[in-house]
């Protein structure tokens, strides 16, 4: 037995078939870890520039996974619009049976795209191959969120395994295809299937746990703002000998504004967003740099509570800028400098106002007159989960039975902005965000990777609340 199936073994439970579910999913596991290394192996990046053929035959992996599970009446893969622009999403895939003798109904919800790799040279192991040391599987998705999907189909296969096919319980399945390039068509995606995906607990197994020995609920989630930055200073190049030290040019003016976004401490400096007050557990400043690698000397930035920075005060990120390089810099004066501006946004405050108070900043604090474009916007709201429904109470306490310690309630510092979305069409559905990951899974960074021990119990945890469902009225 291995170390993370020991950890696996947990405490007794009050529910008869918690020893059959987790027998049932230890005998699965390698067959759950193989199909999730054969979904890796797919590069499923659903941002444009990619090869969408990719993200196709990902969708159709995927749902003959679920095809094969025998207990739904349909599957079915499908696309929406993208807005009203005409052009279709990636293909995602969507399940549904019926619940019979006034059970509930369950909707899964995971993504099957990934990230792309990134530089090549900084992983380990070749990105989409997937690859096992130690306790972890490495590998672009083996984490987030290819392990999502897997998390739900292997819950399935071990409460099919246990009760047998002919159960009560409501299942839909809503596998996303471009949840990492925004989720364009999740509202028309909704609104075309809302009778097929209408639940009343919505699992969303995207986000991560307290550590690989504690399960996490997550409860709070700030919403994100991104777009496209052009800061502009000539109509063309100038050489910069000649006219350097008179004329600004979009690097220096950009440079200059994209200082203002933060003081002195770190803190965002925008006028117009927004913290919120709320308790936080206790983080230390030694697991922060353990847990992100920062450097000797480098101190964190930001004020209060290193999880209230993390999950209720806004952040802003440069996460690219295009530039020309190094090695093909010339002795010139640039006339613009287009970055890529990520903001995340504290629960409270929406998106929209969020992006308004951006927008006013940057135009506000322009240098030397520079002219600043925006443009290719993305919102989402933050969203604070309501814990105290029965699927709440009913979730933790699977987490307990699966895990043998008790949950923790966290926010998390990234977003998930599609969750508002399901609440305005599904509102009285209680939705429940839990995970496969961990603090060292590097979710979209290089040597991205899944503790083999947190998917189990991730896959029993639902596996028993399937069980706990099924025998709820």
């Amino acid at each position: 037995m291995t170390d993370f199936e020991q950890t696996a073994a947990g405490s007794p439970s009050p529910h008869g078939a918690l020893d059959a579910l987790r027998e049932a999913v230890q005998l699965g596991l390698p067959s759950s870890i193989a199909d999730l290394s054969r979904l890796v192996r797919i590069p499923s990046v659903s941002w444009d520039g990619f090869d969408a053929a990719r993200v196709a035959a990902s969708a159709e992996a995927v749902s003959t996974l679920f095809t094969e599970l025998g207990v739904f009446e349909s599957v079915e893969i499908s696309r929406a619009e993208i807005g009203s622009t005409g052009a279709l999403g990636q293909p995602a895939v969507l399940a549904t049976r019926a619940a019979r003798n006034g059970r509930p109904t369950i909707l899964l919800y995971a993504h099957h795209d990934v990230q792309p790799q990134g530089n090549a040279a900084d992983w380990e192991s070749s990105p989409f191959e997937p690859t096992v040391r130690g306790d972890r599987l490495y590998g672009r998705g083996a984490a987030d969120d290819k392990a999502g999907v897997m998390a739900h189909v292997a819950a399935i296969r071990a409460f099919v395994a246990t009760v047998g096919d002919d159960f009560d319980l409501g299942l839909a399945v809503f596998i996303e295809g471009e949840e990492e390039f925004g989720s364009r068509s999740f509202g028309n995606f909704l609104a075309k299937h809302e009778t097929a995906l209408a639940a009343d607990v919505i699992i969303v197994a995207d986000s991560d746990n307290w550590n690989v020995t504690t399960p996490a609920l997550t409860v709070a989630l700030r919403g994100n703002v991104t777009f496209k930055l052009t800061v502009s200073t000539l109509a063309h190049a100038s050489h910069s000998g000649m006219f350097g030290g008179a004329v600004p040019d979009a690097m220096l003016a950009t440079i200059r504004l994209l200082a203002t976004l933060h003081d002195e401490n770190g803190s965002v400096a925008v006028a117009g967003l927004t913290s919120r007050e709320g308790e936080t557990p206790e983080y230390p400043e030694e697991q922060l740099r353990e847990e992100t690698g920062l450097l000797e000397g480098v101190t964190p930035i930001g004020t209060g509570p290193i999880l209230s920075r993390l999950w209720s005060q806004p952040s802003i990120t440069i996460t690219g800028i295009d530039a020309p390089a190094v090695v093909n810099a010339s002795n010139t004066l640039i006339p613009s400098v287009t970055v890529k501006l990520s903001a995340r946004i504290a629960p409270g405050q929406l998106a929209s106002d969020a992006f308004a108070a951006l927008e006013a900043h940057l135009t506000a604090h322009a240098p030397f007159g520079a002219h600043i474009a925006i443009d290719d916007v993305d919102e989402g709201n933050p969203f604070l989960v309501d814990t105290s429904g029965w699927a709440a109470v009913e979730a933790k306490a699977a987490m307990h039975e699966a895990w043998g310690v008790e949950p923790v309630e966290t926010g998390i510092g990234g977003s998930i902005p599609f969750i508002s979305d399901l609440v305005d069409v599904f509102g009285d559905a209680q939705i429940l965000v839990t995970g496969v990951e961990d603090p060292d899974s590097r979710a979209h960074s290089p040597n991205e990777s899944l503790h083999l021990g947190v998917f189990q119990r991730a896959i029993l945890t639902e596996a028993v609340l399937f069980a706990k469902l099924n025998d709820r009225a």
